[in-house]
């Protein structure tokens, strides 16, 4: 972030480039990566209505990407200069390993969030710390090895920045876990705090003590160095009082400590004033950087506001401001700003060549300027929705500018370098440039205020009724207000769910929620559009006012994996397709487990295991039937089935039994059957079969175990997807071991088509594409979704228990494990790993407490419950547990 140079007069430190050959080129490419990231940003803020934690996406995308990015480049590269050194090979290989740890890292943590993988977020946040560190180390040991010299103070800065986001990030990882409102509120201060004040405040302060008077081209204050040392305690002592005060609740030792922070800078800050009067800023680059700081003085004083007057519920609704101010005023100026000078320089070749580049970042500086600055004052002022959004994109656009302006310009410092080495050696006095007209016009200070102007035109045009046009419409969704008010109570329950999980109101009315927490083990929230209510603890409610809305939305809790499990509330508006206007921007139910708890299911698969008969020829007809099946809880889809049901029946027999089988097709696309418990050529019985065609398929049980059955029609994967699969149960010739209770579990996974609804009329077949993937939308037990969790198995205490278990697919390994219960005997393929406790070498005692299974592979295991309860059963693959592939079996005395 920072350059290694000064203006002659204001000391003797190194142009960039001039350390190492092809110095320049290394730092450019290594500036790659900020663009990576800043284009990212932008995609992020143009797409953000569709884009899960988008405005968290945005801010990180620029702080921890760009400028922590363009932190580790600049400041190791200052420090070389300033401390006159020269970076070796390996140094510099260390660099980019450093480099590529933190572009790791934050990678993870970008991807981690949104997905609420905390496990990811942790990663992530550990090798952006590994990297910091490594990084410090790096800058401590160069001050040990440089002799003395002046404004050391800037490479203290450094190292001391450095040693701040370790501290930050680790309060940040703590976020991911879910936490209640309250500590939340306090790690999220002091995580904040801690990596802007600490990890960027103290960068740009030591970076500034130099740079500012070099891109201003003047001279510096001769106290700048003197009052860097005096404010580097003060700075790093406010930071850990903010973030002490934050972590102990105390609000106003966190402002006074924000009050320090400010007063430490400015105290230091007045050597920016001098070189400020003796040459006003006439380039983008100080212009930028100027009004960079500006919105960081801004900034502190609002973030000290809210800290102190906010209550914890109000700390969601003040985000959106602080991130205004943080990334848009404050980052994204400083470094848009400090590149449009770094680059030119860095490429090197003369002042030619330098001026060539840096005409193109200093293009329409004044309107750049205005439309951001002026955007930021539209969005933190009280006005209209629309007018923020399209004041807003005049400012991304205007930000995301510097893109093309920066390729354009080194562009034009290539062409410039060859153009002077093909003119040859000039002879002569060295050439003398005239003098820089100024960047800032009269032309573009008019161009940016109608560009504004604009932007609030169209605001307003497209929600007239914002500022009092139109009569009686919502300030909120552009609709006509009925004057009603509807308050809807909703609990938060055991089993991660909302109830109720839905609510209808009419366009127009003024939709209030009353949250309550009813569930006595877990913290939870709503979120709903653009409101969050805090994090409740159990007994604790809270409202959620939406004003009036327009459309339909989706809401869940933002704890770490709630919404993964279920907690989806869905508030549907007249005259909406309730699936259409989702805020969470994924269309149908690609989030499955939103229905988990949330609708009793109107069928249910009988569970228990058909007895067998004695019969040796067992004479079976299986119909093809399409029709729409309820999969999950308010979710239908149109299936192929095997009789009609959800999975196809469960045949039993023994070895030597012969299975006459009558296939009848009465869908409208060709279908077969394929027994894996025969053993005979296929090209005959599994054969496809037109529509109102039937075969007979005959064959004779030689093996035991656990057999599935599947259409065997291409693709395959789609027909097994949509229901056609069931199981045999082929047992010894002397039969099996009594037992008192005995289950059957298919498992197979649901593979949703957009559009699929939430009624018979609106049922869509499967997606063929998706199940040819591993990315299913449901798992189930017996082709239904979570139906055990809302009808269980039942067992009574001392009785043998035995589950058959067979993994349908047709791409997903099943772990059918329960919860708080051990196994005594595992039968897996046709044979016994464990019996009774004993395994195949004698051995006794023995347990087991999953039974695993590929596609296609199945068996049984036996247990005996020791106490009442309620033992939940689940995929232990959780993430098709919490898809669906879960129950509950409830022990009685």
């Amino acid at each position: 972030m920072s350059i290694p140079t000064r203006p002659k007069g204001a000391g003797g430190a190194a142009r960039p480039g001039a350390g190492r050959p092809g110095g320049g080129r290394r730092n450019r490419a290594r500036d790659y990566t900020v663009i990576i990231w800043l284009l990212s940003a932008v995609i992020i803020a143009a797409a953000h209505r569709v884009v899960p934690e988008s405005t968290w996406l945005m801010v990180h995308l620029v702080l921890l990407g760009a400028l922590t990015h363009s932190v580790f480049v600049w400041s190791q590269y200052f420090t070389a200069a300033l401390l006159k050194t020269r970076p070796d090979e390996a140094q510099e290989r260390a660099q980019r390993r450093r480099l590529s740890l933190l572009s790791l890292g934050s990678l993870a943590v970008f991807i981690g969030v949104p997905a609420t993988w905390w496990w990811l977020v942790v990663a992530g946040a550990t090798l952006v710390t590994a990297a910091v560190i490594w990084h410090g180390i790096s800058l401590w040991r160069s001050l040990r090895r440089a002799l003395p010299g002046r404004f050391r103070i800037a490479v203290w800065y450094y190292v001391a920045a450095a040693c701040h986001l370790p501290v930050g990030a680790a309060f940040g990882a703590t976020l991911a876990f879910g936490l209640d409102s309250t500590w939340h509120w306090r790690f999220l201060v002091a995580h904040t705090m801690t990596n802007l004040l600490g990890w960027i405040g103290l960068t740009v302060v030591g970076t500034l003590v130099t740079f500012w008077p070099t891109i201003l081209r003047t001279r510096m204050d001769d106290r700048a160095e003197g009052f860097a040392k005096q404010a580097l305690p003060w700075l790093i002592g406010s930071t850990a009082v903010v973030a002490a005060g934050a972590l102990a609740g105390l609000q106003y030792i966190a402002v006074a400590g924000l009050l320090g922070y400010l007063v430490a800078l400015g105290w230091w800050g007045r050597v920016l004033i001098a070189p400020l009067r003796r040459r006003p800023p006439r380039e983008f680059s100080p212009a930028s950087v100027l009004a960079a700081v500006i919105w960081w003085v801004v900034a502190l004083v609002v973030t000290g506001w809210i800290v102190l007057v906010t209550p914890v519920s109000g700390w969601s609704e003040a985000t959106g401001t602080l991130a205004a101010l943080w990334a848009g005023g404050f980052a994204a100026q400083l470094l848009t700003g400090a590149l449009s000078y770094l680059l030119p320089s860095v490429l090197g070749g003369g002042p030619r060549v330098v001026r060539a580049g840096a005409a193109w970042f200093d293009r329409f500086t004044t309107f750049r300027l205005v439309a951001i600055n002026g955007a930021l004052v539209l969005f933190l002022t009280p006005t209209p929705g629309w007018v923020k959004l399209t004041s807003g994109l005049l400012g991304v656009a205007s930000v995301a500018s510097f893109l093309p302006l920066m390729i354009l310009g080194i562009r034009a410092s290539i062409a410039e370098r060859k153009a002077i080495a093909q003119a040859g050696p000039r002879t002569g006095p060295p050439e003398k440039l005239p003098e820089r007209e100024s960047a800032l016009t009269a032309n573009g200070l008019l161009a940016g205020v109608l560009a504004l102007t604009l932007a609030v035109t169209v605001g307003v045009g497209i929600d007239p009724s914002a500022v009092g046009l139109g009569g009686g419409s919502s300030s909120s969704s552009g609709v006509n207000a009925t004057g009603r008010t509807q308050r809807i109570q909703v609990s938060a329950r055991e089993g991660q769910r909302f109830e109720p999980a839905s609510a209808d109101v009419n366009r127009g009315d003024r939709v209030i929620i009353e949250l309550r927490n009813d569930d006595a083990t877990m913290i939870h929230d709503l979120k709903l559009g653009d409101a969050t209510t805090p994090r409740l603890a159990s007994g604790e409610t809270a409202e959620l006012d939406l004003g009036v809305v327009g459309e339909s939305l989706e809401g869940w809790c933002t704890v770490v994996g709630h919404r993964q499990a279920g907690m989806i509330f869905t508030l549907r508006v007249s005259g909406q397709d309730a699936t259409a206007s989702q805020s969470s921007g994924t269309g149908g139910h690609d989030h499955a487990p939103a229905q988990a708890n949330s609708a009793p299911l109107n069928t249910i698969v009988d569970p228990v295991a058909p007895a067998a008969t004695g019969e040796t020829v067992h004479r079976v007809e299986m119909r093809v039937t399409e029709t729409p099946l309820e999969v999950a809880p308010g979710v239908w889809q149109k299936r192929w089935t095997f009789n009609g049901g959800p999975v196809g029946p469960t045949l039993r027999g023994k070895v030597g039994d012969v299975f006459e089988v009558t296939l009848i097709n009465d869908g409208t696309i060709g279908h077969s059957i394929d027994f894996h418990a025969s053993n005979l050529a296929p090209d005959g019985p599994m054969r496809t079969i037109a529509p109102g065609e039937s075969l007979v398929y005959r064959f004779t049980a030689r093996r035991a175990g656990m057999w599935l059955y599947h259409c065997g029609t291409a693709p395959t994967s789609a027909h097994i997807a949509a229901g056609m699969h069931g199981a045999v149960i082929i047992e010894p010739q002397e039969g099996l071991p009594q037992v008192d209770r005995e289950y059957v579990a298919v498992a197979s996974e649901i593979y949703l088509a957009d559009g699929t609804g939430s009624s018979p009329e609106t049922a869509a077949e499967v997606d063929a594409a998706k199940a040819q993937t591993e990315e299913a939308s449901y798992s189930t037990f017996n082709g239904i979704a979570f139906q055990y969790a809302q009808r269980p198995f039942t067992a009574r205490v001392g009785e043998k228990v035995r589950f058959w278990v067979l993994a349908a697919g047709p791409n997903l390994a099943t772990s059918f494990h329960i919860v708080g219960a051990q196994f005594d005997t595992v039968y897996f393929e046709g044979g016994y790993q464990l019996k009774d406790g004993r395994d195949a070498f004698g051995g006794s005692g023995g347990g087991a407490q999953a039974l695993g299974l590929e596609a296609a592979q199945a068996g049984f295991v036996e247990l005996t419950f020791p106490e009442a309860g309620h033992y939940t059963v689940v995929d232990h693959a959780f993430m098709d547990a919490e898809k669906g592939a879960l129950g509950t079996v409830e022990v009685t005395e």
